[in-house]
């Protein structure tokens, strides 16, 4: 094979193929503040965590066969219930085991996780504490 010392010229030839998915060039698409999300409060605190509309307690231990008066009207005595979970199970339709109460201002909840907190609701003893809970951690590493 014999190769000369010349220099090969190329022609470059410019292609307007629209490349999609891998390789494609940048478009600023997806340029910005990806990941950074707003805080709500404090990142500091430690403790319960407020809900949309007001403050939630779980209480667990429920006998299953507790109706929603029988919670109602227990806990109703410590505040305002402004919504009342008591979950069933399907197979059975006894009650799951747990209740989620929903008060209006945080100290009724705490009220009623102080009175209720170890005490018996139908022959069972209940245990009452925040649904939702700060962790206080403060921000995620990158």
């Amino acid at each position: 094979m014999i190769v000369d010392d010349e220099e090969v010229k190329v022609e470059e030839t410019t292609s307007t193929r629209k490349v999609k998915g891998r390789g494609a060039e940048e478009d600023g698409r997806y340029a910005g503040k990806s990941g950074l999300f707003e805080r709500l409060g404090d990142d500091d605190e430690v403790g319960p965590a407020r809900s949309i509309e007001g403050w939630v307690i779980l209480v667990s231990g429920v006998h299953e066969e507790a109706q929603e008066d029988d919670i109602f009207d227990t806990f109703a005595e410590y505040g305002d219930i402004k919504n009342l979970h008591l979950n069933l199970d399907r197979r059975t339709g006894f009650v799951k085991g747990y209740a989620f109460i929903e008060y209006e201002t945080k100290g009724e909840a705490q009220k009623a996780i102080k009175a209720m907190d170890g005490t018996e609701l139908l022959e069972k003893k209940v245990s009452v504490n925040w649904a939702f809970a700060k962790s206080g951690g403060g921000r995620r590493k990158k």
